[in-house]
């Protein structure tokens, strides 16, 4: 049985993302904070007749990433599918390790956690990204902004910066390790909590449903259609042009070589 992994699998797209996977007889690792709010979803899976179970995985807390990641790849098992879901939005303040919270959430939690699950990764296995086309927005990243509190208002700015990174990092890792399929996804405006309350009145009439979010998340992970060469960007099933910032490919390896130093990792550790 193939085995996916997919975070913040909880609510939303993760939730809808694992949810189908599952139905596809593929066994789903759901990767999260709340085990009683996880544990709910894999119910869900069981009785459907699906196969799941619960990984604890706090992405604002590197440390948490590090053994989720390690506590997965120790069993032996092959991931063939990594859905790097979860992420926040719309809030301010920093992780446990001192990093602004979208980017250390959203881009390095998921870092730490690839590169300690990556022995598990076999060649063809698939990585998907969640980015978003809110990327677009961010002009680069400044590397001292990242590692204080967001000072934009509902850390707009600083999420943007966090989906470039997740863009980024599809890009760089599909360079580092040619032997994977990895996608970076616009999912589309969907109806979750990381739109700010404030901000979910005005668009309300363009939000789709977590499920129709998760269909090019899922497609990505598991189509033979899927068509462009691995770190692409997509979206509706169609591989899309990114901002020229996450076409850089100097800035895509300034990202790798800071995230490394951040997360402790030693140079040719791991996948580079």
């Amino acid at each position: 049985m193939a085995l996916a992994v997919v975070t913040g699998a909880s609510s939303g797209i993760g939730r809808a993302a694992a949810v189908e996977l599952a139905g596809r007889g593929i066994h789903v690792v759901l990767a999260g904070r709340s085990e009683p709010r996880t544990s709910l979803v894999v119910d869900v899976i069981e009785a459907a007749g699906g196969s799941a179970e619960f990984l604890p995985l706090d992405l604002a807390s590197l440390n948490s990433a590090r053994e989720a990641g390690q506590q997965l790849a120790t069993t032996g098992r092959t991931v063939d599918i990594l859905v790097n879901n979860a992420g926040i939005g719309g809030t301010r303040g920093v992780t446990e390790d001192g990093f602004e919270i979208h980017f250390g959430v959203n881009h390095l939690g998921h870092f730490m956690f690839t590169h300690h699950l990556s022995p598990a990764l076999r060649s063809g296995s698939r990585v998907v990204q969640l980015s978003s086309d809110m990327h677009r927005r961010a002009t680069g990243i400044d590397f001292e902004a990242v590692r204080r509190k967001s000072r934009s208002f509902y850390g707009i700015g600083e999420y943007a910066v966090s989906k470039l990174a997740n863009a980024l990092f599809a890009a760089e890792l599909a360079r580092r390790r040619p032997d994977l399929h990895t996608y970076a996804v616009h999912p589309g405006l969907v109806n979750t909590n990381i739109i700010p309350k404030i901000i979910k009145p005005l668009v309300r009439s363009s939000l789709t449903t977590p499920e129709q979010g998760a269909d090019t998340v899922v497609w990505c992970a598991t189509s033979e259609d899927v068509a462009g060469e691995s770190g692409s960007y997509y979206a509706r099933r169609r591989q899309v042009e990114p901002s020229r910032p996450a076409l850089d490919e100097n800035l895509a390896a300034t990202l790798w070589s800071e995230s490394e130093q951040w997360c402790g990792i030693n140079l040719g550790d791991g996948p580079h």
